[in-house]
């Protein structure tokens, strides 16, 4: 191959390979401060709800969609966290939108879904929008998505970084809607299921170009032993786990945020009553 083939060369169509790409000029070797919560939760509460609400509502509601909800309202409980980084200055999210992964052609490739406002909806209405989304990812019919990996499949591969770079600051930096993203493609906050991976849990890698002060990866439930009222039982078990920016999160707004999912993924049905706006609380 010569030079100019070489310096011109368009990503192949393997699966995954535009995927794949995008990482490549997405990171580079690790230099900047991350912060790192390793949290366990007795899952029997969160499956109990999860099977009672697919029952009352019809939703095909999951575990993911329960801990997305429980993470907005902890990221609306520690507003410090909610904020990102652009041209130097710290910068707050105005709202506690949530993006969550989603695995297409049998995880060969990722889409980003994001559920606005998530602070403001019940599980089942989480998953009610997500379940839409993700039909239209899945299926090839999301212009927005066909669009970004068109764009990605066919740009030489040494253009893909500075692209990034811009689209980075103009889509999530600034919130426009462009290359077929709408702005803050990630949310607030990101979460990713790699349990149904077949994952026991994950330590997930941010990405630069979204801004993204927070991942939280659910992992696979598995029983545990665990001590109830001084003795050892059996439980189903969950466990989470948080990568942040440390330049917004330190110990302390972790160790909020953990309280919060704590009490709410004890008790999920209090997150059946949909919250307010702030400004129209009393």
């Amino acid at each position: 191959m010569s030079a100019r083939d070489w310096l011109g060369a368009r990503l192949t169509t393997r699966p995954g390979e535009v995927r794949r790409q995008l990482a490549v000029a997405t990171w580079r070797r690790s230099k900047d401060g991350r912060i790192y919560a390793r949290m366990a939760f007795d899952a029997a509460p969160l499956l109990e709800y999860v099977e009672h609400t697919r029952t009352r509502t019809g939703e095909r509601v999951t575990v993911t969609h329960v801990v997305g909800a429980a993470l907005a309202r902890a990221i609306r409980d520690v507003p410090e966290v909610r904020a990102r980084v652009v041209l130097g200055r710290i910068v707050e999210f105005d709202a506690c939108d949530i993006g969550f992964a989603v695995d297409i052609d049998d995880g060969n490739d990722l889409a980003p879904a994001c559920v606005r406002a998530a602070d403001q909806k019940t599980p089942a209405d989480i998953a009610r929008e997500l379940n839409s989304t993700v039909t239209g990812l899945r299926s090839g019919t999301d212009s927005g998505h066909r669009l970004m990996s068109s764009i990605a499949a066919n740009l030489p591969w040494w253009t893909l970084r500075p692209v990034l770079g811009f689209a980075g600051l103009l889509v999530s930096g600034f919130g426009y809607d462009a290359f077929g993203l709408r702005g803050f493609p990630l949310g607030s906050a990101f979460v990713s299921n790699v349990g149904s991976l077949g994952l026991d849990e994950g330590f997930l890698a941010p990405l630069p170009f979204a801004r993204v002060p927070l991942y939280l990866a659910i992992g696979a439930i598995q029983d545990a032993p665990v001590v109830v009222d001084g003795a050892v039982a059996v439980r189903p078990q969950i466990v989470l786990v948080a990568t942040a920016d440390h330049r917004l999160v330190d110990g302390a707004h972790a160790g909020q945020i953990i309280q919060v999912l704590r009490e709410l993924l004890a008790d999920p049905a209090v997150m059946d009553e949909p919250r307010l706006p702030a400004t129209d609380q009393s």
